[in-house]
């Protein structure tokens, strides 16, 4: 389809030549429940309509539908040829009028991988579920449209679909469904609902949720300053499968919170009426911020116990989704090149309402240690680029929903409130708002406005932080004298430094200001602990800042150079406080302080300047210190990255003994029924590498074995069975009992991972095919079959696929949706082997490929790049202590 990936250059045009009026959309989704075709998709009937001007009469343009079959498209009243204006992805429009309408009425349809009109049946109940996910450009698989985000108009739908359900969308329903007739005048067994019109919203953020959901309803209502009163109906909404695990009090109690700290914050009324929150099966992503009609994956709908830094992390979704009804919904980027207007945003708003709202008081904690290690990988890729990217099409653009445009640009809006003011942040965000409402906006209107109420000259600022690319390192050098006190403390700075066949361009090669607090800790015999005695702020540019401030003191015993997370760099330490974190980490008393030191000896890890083994011995050592869930169940990840990636091979079997020893010690000493020994329980099961690991594992399915206060739930179950599969000691008769115990939606996917992480050729080539030479699975069944297929220890097994995956590479990217492409392609890269023969492979197809689509390419180098990162802390590893 050579229309399918728009470019930038071509959205200008047609944003220059079109002004949209509006949108009438009809669905008919009462197919939803019949049985599928013998051939081809299952389709929908899609009718729209759109009014719109253009600015040069007699000129053409393109509308954009992507759909099996277009019944007639009519413009201005008069036929169009659908053969000849319609090439699968784009409807030609010419010789257009000063005003025109535009009618297509096309079958659409559903969707298996999560794109457009997602189509699931719950194997529980045999219900069906629908439920449209469009970013960056999906809406076009639904209705015609102009797929792009600056073409924003009011939208009204119309859905027909089985009676008995529920059916949302982001205006309000206008009265009750109408029922359609029956035979012989009967009430048939189908409706069609009514939703008001929206103000002007972009299409990527239109949305329909259908199906027979479990709904809850709650409202909120605030005074405003005028003295009028908001009121916002809430719903919630799920599968009714997931019912009995359903808690909408406290979903809703979070949303009234942030509601609150909005309104408060921004001084701008919440513009779009209701707020549903559906959550939804087989979703791609954690959630979207369709004004009015919020989808987030099921999931968040906790099946069994989990640790409050599950509850924290939803929490903070559902606040970021809401800050996005007005950074990206209200006021929306132009083009995807300023995503980060209302990604970092949203990020950013996430942890500050978090904080500031509910009671997840440590949730800059957590974003200190869990979001902003995202960002600080992807900010180290080959692929790093601006927080503003450069987005030629649709494809950059998908690709660009990463760990920079999200946390790292939060991380930077973080520096930015310290720069400028908290208070100048927010009234800037205010006059935005109250400037931009309904419209389109870039880089320079919200540096306007900074501008305005900071006094401050954004424009330096702007470039050092959001126009280049790359983490910088700050270490800390201090000087002491005999007498034991500091005379000199420094702070140098680094630039970042990439390597492999396409590294970086120069714009990564650059030292930022840094607003920072240098924090100086000591240890307290008496009471157990290291305590910061002395703090000073102060600006790090340049390769050498001295900071006078703290000359003077009393020689530390650790010097943390970015003390309460003001800024966005990768800390380092002096060899004195290195020293002190191998003995005493654990003591940190400060749980912030804490956590920055444990990212940023992870760090020190990936970058291959402290061996694995020692990282490994730090969370043997002091895991059982870490106070914070959020904090722990991280540490525990970097611990798996660490033994499966990081580790010289040839010490690996003994660190994963001793690891999951640790683990089990743990899980032991752990308070009966806490967070921490939940954590601990899941993390050995990770790590189970011995016969006694199994049949304890085993023994805690069966109840042989007991740990006082761990309920092995559902949840767990699977936990538990993952090892013992990946491990020859759970066969498919074993899987299906358990799938028979559990026969949900969840159950499906875990039995799937399962089954698909056998040890064994036969299973190994049975879940490629079904992956790589089949399109069946749906989205989440894929995701399920890639974790299961590339499990860790399996390297021999999955050896023969490596030469076959860059075989199959453009085949995939070419024939499958971009989305199911993506987790293929990373999902399925050797990274098993992660041997030097894999990477001079993986050359060679960069190589030999240099016409291969620059989405595809970049998806390779990353992968490479783990990879390259992988062998050189291997040998790291292996050098002598």
């Amino acid at each position: 389809m050579p229309g399918e990936n728009l470019t930038r250059d071509e959205a200008r045009e047609r944003a220059r030549l079109l002004t949209v009026h509006g949108y009438e959309v009809a669905l008919d989704l009462r197919s939803a429940t019949d049985a599928p075709p013998a051939s081809g998709p299952r389709t929908f009937r899609s009718t729209t309509t759109i009014r719109f001007g253009c600015a040069e009469p007699g000129a053409s343009s393109f509308a954009d539908l992507l759909a099996p079959h277009v019944h007639s498209i009519t413009l201005n009243g008069g036929p169009l040829p659908v053969d000849r204006v319609f090439d699968g992805s784009r409807i030609a429009l010419p010789a257009l009028a000063e005003e025109n309408e535009l009618v297509v009425d096309a079958r659409c349809a559903y969707s298996r991988t999560g794109e457009g009109l997602h189509h699931f049946v719950d194997p529980e109940d045999g219900e069906t579920y629908l439920y449209t996910q469009y970013e960056p450009a999906d809406a076009r698989r639904v209705f015609a449209n102009f797929e792009q985000p600056d073409l924003k108009a009011p939208f009204r739908f119309r859905v027909t679909a089985p009676a008995h359900w529920t059916v949302l969308s982001n205006g309000a329903q206008e009265g009750e469904p109408e029922p359609l007739p029956g035979p012989e005048g009967t009430v048939g067994a189908h409706a069609t609902w009514r939703f008001a019109a929206t103000r002007p919203i972009s299409t990527y953020i239109t949305a329909v949720v259908a199906g027979p959901y479990h709904y809850e309803r709650d409202h909120y209502t605030r005074r405003l300053p005028d003295g009028t009163a908001l009121e916002i109906p809430l719903g919630a909404l799920c599968r009714r499968g997931l019912a009995k695990h359903f808690d909408a009090d406290e979903i809703f109690t979070v949303t009234k919170q942030g509601l609150d700290f909005f309104h408060e914050h921004f001084g701008y009324p919440y513009p779009f009426g209701k707020y549903d929150q559906a959550f939804v099966p087989e979703y791609n992503i954690g959630a979207m911020e369709n004004p009015g009609c919020v989808t987030f994956r099921e999931e968040y709908v906790f099946r069994g116990r989990t640790t409050r830094a599950a509850y924290q992390g939803r929490a903070n979704t559902l606040l970021h989704e809401m800050a996005h009804m007005w950074f990206g919904d209200l006021v929306t980027m132009e083009w995807w090149d300023d995503l980060w207007l209302k990604e970092s945003f949203a990020d950013f708003m996430g942890a500050f309402s978090l904080v500031g709202a509910t009671r997840f008081t440590e949730g800059w904690i957590t974003f200190a240690n869990r979001r902003k290690a995202w960002a600080y990988r992807a900010d180290q890729l080959p692929s790093t680029h601006p927080v503003t990217a450069d987005i030629r099409d649709l494809q950059d653009a998908k690709l660009n929903f990463d760990g920079i445009t999200y946390a790292k640009g939060a991380s930077v809006l973080k520096q930015l409130v310290a720069y400028a003011g908290q208070e100048a942040f927010l009234e800037g965000a205010r006059r935005y708002f109250q400037r931009h409402a309904y419209g389109n906006t870039t880089l320079k209107d919200l540096l306007q406005v900074l501008e305005e109420t900071s006094g401050r000259d954004m424009s330096g600022w702007a470039r050092a932080w959001l126009q280049t690319a790359g983490v910088n390192a700050l270490t800390p050098q201090a000087v002491c004298g005999p007498d034991g006190r500091i005379s000199e403390l420094a702070v140098t700075q680094e630039a970042p430094v990439f390597d492999g066949p396409n590294p970086p361009r120069a714009e990564t090669d650059v030292l930022r200001p840094h607003r920072v607090a240098i924090g100086l800790y000591r240890r307290d015999p008496e009471r157990g602990a290291l305590v910061r005695y002395a703090q000073a702020e102060a600006d790090v540019t340049g390769e050498r800042t001295v900071v006078p401030a703290l000359a003077g003191r009393p020689r530390p015993d650790l010097i943390l150079v970015n003390d309460d997370d003001l800024t966005y760099c990768k800390a380092r330490f002096d060899e004195r406080s290195l020293a002190t974190l191998r003995g005493h980490l654990g003591e940190i008393a400060d749980p912030l302080a804490r956590a920055l030191c444990w990212s940023a000896l992870w760090n020190m890890t990936r970058d291959a300047i402290m061996p694995a083994r020692d990282f490994l011995t730090l969370v043997r050592d002091f895991g059982g210190a870490e106070t914070e869930i959020g904090v722990l169940q991280m540490v525990h990840a970097w611990a798996r990255s660490a033994l499966e990636h990081y580790a010289a091979p040839g010490r690996r079997p003994a660190e994963a003994v001793a690891l999951a020893g640790a683990a089990l010690t743990e899980l032991r000493a752990a308070v009966p029924g806490s967070d921490h020994q939940l954590a601990w329980a899941r993390f050995f099961a990770d790590c189970a590498v011995s016969d006694a690991d199994f049949r304890l594992l085993q023994d805690l399915l069966d109840g042989g074995a007991r740990i006082d206060g761990l309920e092995v739930d559902q949840e767990l179950r699977w936990t538990f069975l993952l090892p013992l599969a990946a491990h020859g000691r759970a066969d498919e008769r074993r899987l299906a009992a358990e799938l028979a115990r559990d026969d949900t939606a969840s159950g499906t996917r875990h039995q799937v991972r399962c089954l698909a992480a056998r040890p064994s050729a036969e299973v190994k080539a049975r879940a490629w095919a079904e992956v790589v030479e089949s399109d069946k699975l749906s989205n989440a069944l894929t995701e399920a079959t890639i974790d299961g297929f590339a499990r860790p220890g399996q390297a021999g097994l999955l050896a023969p696929y490596a030469p076959r995956y860059f075989e199959a590479l453009e085949r995939i990217w070419r024939e499958r949706s971009i989305e199911i492409g993506m987790a293929v392609v990373r999902g399925l890269f050797p990274m098993a082997g992660a041997d030097a023969a894999t990477l001079a492979a993986t050359d060679g197809w960069l190589a030999g490929h240099p016409g291969a689509a620059p989405a595809l390419r970049r998806l390779v180098l990353e992968s490479r790049d783990d990879l390259a990162r992988a062998l050189r802390a291997q040998t790291h590893d292996t050098a002598p202590a």
